[in-house]
């Protein structure tokens, strides 16, 4: 396996972006209702991990943009 390594800008607003309120609300409600034994339709199921794939990069980019801020 070869290792690649990237090097992104990140811009000050994008790294403190989140989850808008009402997408973060629809998040948890697809996880709770996976977690509480309720199957998800595969289209639910799609739409849980799009939503996760896309909270995880947004806490990667403020993470990152955190860092940098600690830097300067």
């Amino acid at each position: 396996m070869q290792a690649i390594h990237m090097e992104v800008e990140v811009p000050d607003e994008l790294a403190r972006c989140q989850l808008p309120p009402g997408v973060q609300h629809r998040l948890h409600e697809l996880l709770n209702r996976q977690e509480s034994g309720v199957a998800l339709t595969d289209a639910e199921r799609s739409e849980a991990e799009g939503l996760v794939d896309l909270a995880d990069l947004l806490s990667l980019l403020r993470l990152r943009g955190q860092r940098l801020s600690g830097a300067a």
